[in-house]
């Protein structure tokens, strides 16, 4: 599918589609600029890009500024905005992990499924009774409408740290309603052009896109897979033709699936992209960050230039009931579907709610509406056209500044955010602390101010905030505020204890612990209620327990991979006045309770031990038999 800007009569003269070509370098090199300079304060306010992009857009735009227009591209937009969908959606299959996947299975197929089937046909009941289109629009307009779309949900998520098993179900929501609904948008659009209303000829059309898709995606994935594991990619700089490889078979599975079969591209990358990602293949590093790079102008680019093609007069035109479509879009139908979907104990109630109130719509319905926008027009259907990209920009605005701009609001005031844990100091210590955080799922903030330091911690993943941990005011700038935990990990022991008692004095976080480099000055930490790890001790006490308890060390050195121990307060009801022993049947297998502590006394239970509420239990076991302790014995953790 060539996918084409909203252009208007105005911008074609004899059949040919007039274009500022002296302007078009210009035009280009300032949306990619400024699509940059979004990220940056994206990453600065912490609000999702895509927020930025679109307002930019609406500025360039003919609305306010007129630098961009529809005739600023010529006919050369359909082809980059197509090949940059291309691009964004492989790059958000390729991040799309089997074993993420595992976080939330089944809520995830409902999502894609019952969940899809649900907005589908709601979105389209409420387009018919509100704005009185047809029923084949209406189910056009669901169609587009179902699709929320890695290039809105990543932006969020990166700027919004949610749990693994929240993030899971939205990115793969996004992958997969982006791909079926494009798909099923063309048939229906297909359907109307050519009145076909048989549920047979539908179904056919639908299946020879997605297999066209699926066959091209998984020829191109098997050949790079070959490329880059067995042939020879020139030593000296492999993993720069690696990158070039697969961005080049990307475009490809795109150009060729869709040369197939009119918008099966769009099935091909994300087959394409999930295949290559699962792979074990050479150079996955380097292919990650060379891939969001390149996303990201990418992404930029497209926003800012189909925002602003946004014609306000058509947006208007919809009146209240326009709106009424947004509402019922947005606050009935998505909460019905996630809580349908989400249905049992593995989501806790605000987690569901994040993901009812966070689901923009994004760049496929956009471009895909601009397409049948125009092709309507040319079959002399003006309204319908209207309402058509009228109603799908409509939502796409409303959801991306709403939902977009408020997402970390709401997170906050539903309190999904995993637990927000400072660690001063960035060195190998700080850093392994992190790692192991992370790998928990929880929001981990270095502060460091060795410049070194910040690029090598940032370059392993890590969210690093510069400046001098012992100032009040970098603590509060790197949100010491919300921090449930303080970590003071420096290699000075002055520089630790004044950062306990900034952090105990100005913010009053629920735990600080510090690092004691010389024992001597355990002491003092303490007397601080801090508490306190002496590296010396701890040291020595590692290496006894591997002389008197090897297996036990060996066992502990697997904790955060096939081994687990975690600490969990008693709230639920099911387990509340049972004793260890009827509690323990009902824990997965491969874990047990091994300390129970209550007012501050901890110790080993007895098999009649009777559990309250409140009690603080810890579990030790395998790690995915943890997890799922965690949820059984806490289900709002």
């Amino acid at each position: 599918m060539l996918l084409c800007p909203f252009v208007t009569s105005a911008g074609i003269h004899g059949g040919v589609i007039v274009a500022a070509g002296s302007n078009l370098i210009y035009i280009v090199a300032a949306i990619i600029g400024i699509g940059v300079v979004s990220q940056v304060l994206s990453d600065r306010f912490q609000v999702p890009s895509v927020l930025f992009l679109i307002a930019s857009g609406i500025l360039l735009g003919p609305e306010v500024l007129g630098v961009v227009s529809p005739e600023s591209f010529g006919g050369g937009l359909s082809a980059i905005v197509g090949l940059s969908v291309a691009i964004i959606v492989f790059e958000g299959a390729f991040h799309l992990r089997i074993e993420k996947l595992r976080e939330a299975p089944a809520a995830t197929i409902r999502l894609v499924t019952v969940g899809a089937a649900i907005a589908l046909v709601g979105t389209a009941a409420a387009v018919y009774f509100l704005l009185g289109a047809s029923w084949p629009l209406s189910f056009l307009i669901g169609a587009l409408l179902v699709a929320t779309g890695p290039t809105v949900i990543t932006p969020i998520l990166e700027v919004v740290p949610a749990r693994d098993r929240v993030e899971a179900v939205l990115e793969t929501e996004g992958i997969v309603n982006d791909v079926t609904a494009a798909i099923l948008a063309v048939v229906i659009f297909e359907a109307i052009i050519v009145g076909a209303t048989e549920p047979s000829v539908l179904l056919t059309l639908f299946a020879e896109r997605l297999g066209v898709g699926v066959v091209v995606g998984s020829l191109v994935a098997a050949t790079l897979f070959y490329a880059l594991r067995y042939v020879d990619l020139s030593p000296g700089n492999a993993p720069q033709n690696a990158r070039l490889l697969v961005l080049a078979g990307a475009l490809v599975a795109y150009g060729a699936a869709d040369f197939i079969a009119t918008e099966a591209g769009i099935a091909a990358v994300a087959t394409a992209g999930i295949l290559l990602g699962n792979a074990d293949v050479p150079y996955e590093h380097d292919i990650e960050s060379f891939k969001g790079d390149v996303t990201l102008i990418v992404l930029s680019f497209v926003f800012i230039a189909l925002a602003a093609l946004l014609d306000f007069g058509t947006l208007l035109r919809l009146g209240l009931g326009g709106l009424g479509v947004v509402a019922v879009v947005a606050l009935v139908l998505r909460p019905a579907l996630v809580f349908l979907s989400a249905r049992g104990d593995r989501f806790t109630t605000g987690e569901k709610w994040f993901m009812s109130l966070v689901g923009p719509r994004g760049i496929i319905p956009a471009s895909v509406a601009t397409l049948f926008a125009i092709q309507l027009r040319a079959e002399g259907l003006t309204q319908a056209a209207d309402t058509l990209v009228g109603t799908v920009f409509l939502v796409i605005l409303v959801t991306v500044v709403f939902e977009g701009g408020l997402a970390r609001q709401i997170a906050e005031y539903l309190d999904v955010i995993p637990m927000r844990v400072l660690v001063i100091g960035g060195g190998k210590v700080g850093r392994s602390l992190a790692d192991r955080l992370e790998d928990r799922g929880e929001n981990v903030v270095l502060i460091e101010q060795n410049a070194e330091i910040i690029e090598t911690a940032r370059n392993e993943g890590h969210t690093v905030h510069q400046g001098d941990g012992t100032d009040t005011d970098v603590l509060r700038s790197a949100g010491a505020a919300n921090a449930k935990i303080v970590v003071a990990a420096t290699g000075d022991d002055d520089v630790n204890l004044l950062v306990s008692q900034l952090a105990s004095s100005k913010f009053d976080p629920e735990t600080i612990i510090a690092r004691a480099n010389n024992p001597n000055n355990v002491e003092a930490f303490e007397e601080l209620g801090v508490r306190t790890i002496s590296s010396v001790l701890a040291t020595a006490q590692a290496i006894d327990n591997y002389i008197e308890r090897p297996a036990m060390m060996n066992w502990m050195s697997e904790i955060g991979r096939s081994g687990d121990v975690q600490e969990i307060e008693v709230t639920s009801q099911e387990i509340v006045g049972k004793t260890v022993r009827d509690i323990g049947p009902e824990l997965p297998d491969g874990c047990l309770i091994a300390l129970v502590s209550r007012d501050g006394e901890t110790a080993v239970p007895s098999a009649d031990y009777t559990v309250q509420h409140g009690d603080r239990i810890t579990v030790i076991g395998s790690h995915d038999a943890v997890r799922q302790a965690m949820q059984f014995v806490h289900p709002d953790e």
